[in-house]
């Protein structure tokens, strides 16, 4: 764990820098984990970390149209190669960034797919306004609600900010079977970050032998 938690450090210190430089910086990665409909977990150089989707805001999970933002995301992105934009590090240690499949701008097909909001805090695209109001009009994904709650406005009354900070940084979902893997990635991840054990369970190192393959 105190490896785990150097190397994270030092991703961070690393990221700091980079963002710190001229220009943002562009790199390519493999998302293993979906954590909800504007966050994931990508997989640089063996190394997990954590990226928020920039200048958007899905519906927490617990929110209506919250799990669907998710899966959203993830039919997307998940075990992908995507194309990663960094912006920014946030208050929360994440790498803000814009996120391409091929040529498609996942942030962008979020909120024309009515799976999140524009955050007009940071938002500085007219043209993301506009997918918005067309996914209003359309009354696609969560503005077929008749009253849709803001991510914001619903964490400030639903949450205090102790529970709030664990929820933006918990990146150890509630999956504990292989069955719930998506792919090794997926599952080495859970193992050796999360210690989610009945993902090994004859403690051979490997899990999931289905997806990662037995030891020889």
């Amino acid at each position: 764990m105190k490896s785990i938690l150097k190397n994270g450090l030092v991703v961070v210190l690393f990221l700091l820098g980079t963002l710190n430089a001229a220009h943002a910086e562009e790199f390519s990665a493999k998302v293993i984990v979906v954590i909800d409909g504007d966050t994931v977990l990508i997989l640089r150089d063996n190394m997990p970390i954590k990226v928020r989707l920039a200048e958007i805001d899905a519906p927490e999970k617990a929110q209506a149209s919250g799990e669907e933002s998710k899966q959203s995301l993830a039919e997307l992105v998940l075990n992908k190669q995507v194309r990663v934009d960094s912006r920014a590090i946030d208050d929360y240690g994440r790498l803000v960034a814009l996120i391409k499949v091929d040529e498609l701008n996942v942030n962008y097909e979020q909120v024309q797919r009515g799976m999140a909001w524009v955050y007009s805090r940071f938002n500085k695209s007219e043209a993301l306004l506009d997918l918005q109001n067309g996914a209003k009009k359309a009354k696609r994904g969560l503005w077929a609600q008749t009253d849709p709650i803001p991510p914001n406005k619903w964490r400030k009354d639903n949450t205090t900010s102790q529970q709030q900070y664990v929820a933006q940084n918990a990146i150890c979902g509630s999956k504990r079977y292989c069955s719930q893997m998506s792919s090794c990635d997926e599952a080495n991840f859970y193992l050796s970050h999360c210690n989610v054990k009945s993902l090994d369970r004859d403690n051979d190192g490997v899990p999931c032998e289905n997806l990662c393959g037995a030891k020889k």
